[in-house]
């Protein structure tokens, strides 16, 4: 019986239609600019988000807590569905931590339901990727066990690869310092970074401007792939409002390796805020992260 709902959060970045269609269950992680608190039942459109920040506003993010987490999870339960929860990852956010706490409390209040957390060592359509592949299996007749094993099995498969325009919001993460994002703001390098196994945010390479910082992303993918490339039937792409930038690395990966079928949205304000304008990212499946 396939008596299971698929949640998971905000920083999946899928858009809203996907969501809708899937049905999946959101936790929405909050973010806090310029005095405004925002959530998915209090949004801000994501264009004006970038546009506030591209004009200095510095927005401050909060993760979901057990509360919040038993608030989405309890209607389903209460309506007789057992639950998957695929998580952003614990290596930038608490969330993780906090939907685990929330499972372990209703799972003494209903014995009968199951819960299982996932720890998606993922983020943003990295993050969506991972939750997509889940909810195609779903949809194809799995059962919960055996879309959670193949979930786990696979996470490290998901590659993240991106790179940014503006080395200050790297800065203010702690990314790199000051002096790096002066001089490398004043010689045009653009850094490559990615999610490693850990689900942290780590820098790989600099390269010197945007077009050939682009380029190296699907010289990455290529480098990746390996074994995984047959399983590369879509590609998903996220942006932070630089949806040309986003159409021109489509366009590489097919030209490239024959993929057709891409998801591009914008890479949303919980990790946007820490990427910032012109972040562009570029999920697959492959050998390695």
């Amino acid at each position: 019986m396939n008596n299971y709902i698929i949640t998971t959060d905000t920083t999946t970045d899928l858009p809203e239609d996907y969501i809708k269609k899937h049905d999946l269950g959101i936790m929405s992680l909050t973010y806090t600019l310029e005095g405004t608190t925002y959530s998915k039942d209090n949004p801000l459109d994501v264009r004006l988000f970038y546009e506030k920040m591209r004009n200095g506003s510095m927005p401050t993010t909060s993760q979901v807590n057990p509360e919040n987490a038993k608030n989405i999870f309890l209607p389903y339960l209460k309506d007789g569905y057992d639950i998957l929860h695929i998580a952003f990852s614990s290596g930038l956010s608490g969330s993780y931590n906090s939907t685990r706490i929330a499972a372990e409390e209703l799972s003494e209040e209903f014995p009968d339901r199951k819960i299982t957390i996932i720890d998606s060592l993922a983020a943003s359509l990295g993050e969506g990727l991972l939750v997509h592949k889940a909810v195609m299996l779903k949809e194809q007749g799995a059962d919960l066990d055996t879309v959670a094993d193949w979930v786990e099995q696979n996470k490290l498969h998901i590659v993240h690869n991106f790179t940014v325009d503006d080395l200050f919001h790297l800065h203010r993460g702690g990314r790199v310092s000051k002096a790096t994002a002066i001089l490398g703001t004043m010689i045009n390098v653009k850094p490559i970074l990615h999610v490693d196994d850990e689900g942290h945010l780590i820098a790989l390479s600099k390269v010197r401007g945007r077009k050939k910082s682009l380029q190296a992303l699907v010289d990455s993918m290529e480098k990746q792939m390996g074994a995984y490339r047959s399983q590369n039937d879509i590609v998903f792409i996220s942006h932070g409002d630089s949806l040309a930038d986003a159409q021109y690395v489509a366009d590489l990966v097919k030209q490239r390796f024959g993929i057709e079928s891409f998801l591009i949205n914008y890479v949303g304000p919980t990790i946007g805020a820490h990427s910032g304008p012109g972040t562009i990212a570029l999920f697959y499946m492959g050998d390695y992260r």
